[in-house]
């Protein structure tokens, strides 16, 4: 039983990893495609504005120093564009590289538990049916 237990354990870690590394990588493949909303710098900055009823909360010397700071970003993000095909590229690989890696991580921490389980079993923690003694008649 300890053994099923186990690697249910395993398995549910390793949806949790595989479910978390998809999600970053939809995150940043998102961030690298909609990062042309940043190259314009007038219509680049009203597609970040801010919400009409966050607006009012704001005050105006926030928002005009963030639509200044944007607009001076432009530049490089036009750079990090003019790379984003060969970036996305190299993101994919590099989570493909970092989900193998944990979850052979993961994998190896199911067999250490089952070997951790199977030599407890061994020692006499386990269930076992304890042998019947002889009644004297």
């Amino acid at each position: 039983m300890f053994y099923a237990i186990s690697w249910f354990v395993i398995l549910g870690l390793l949806a949790l990893w595989s479910l978390a590394l998809w999600a970053f990588h939809s995150a940043t493949v998102w961030a690298v495609s909609s990062a042309s909303a940043l190259t314009g710098t007038g219509s680049g900055v009203e597609i970040l504005r801010l919400p009409d009823w966050l607006a009012p909360w704001v005050p105006p010397d926030i928002v005009q120093a963030i639509t200044s700071l944007l607009s001076g970003l432009a530049p490089a993000v036009q750079g990090l564009l003019q790379a984003a095909p060969s970036l996305a590229a190299g993101l994919t690989v590099a989570t493909l590289v970092i989900w193998g890696l944990g979850s052979a991580l993961l994998v190896l921490l199911g067999a250490g538990l089952h070997l951790l389980v199977l030599r407890w079993r061994r020692r006499g923690g386990g269930s076992r049916p304890q042998p019947r003694l002889p009644v004297a008649a």
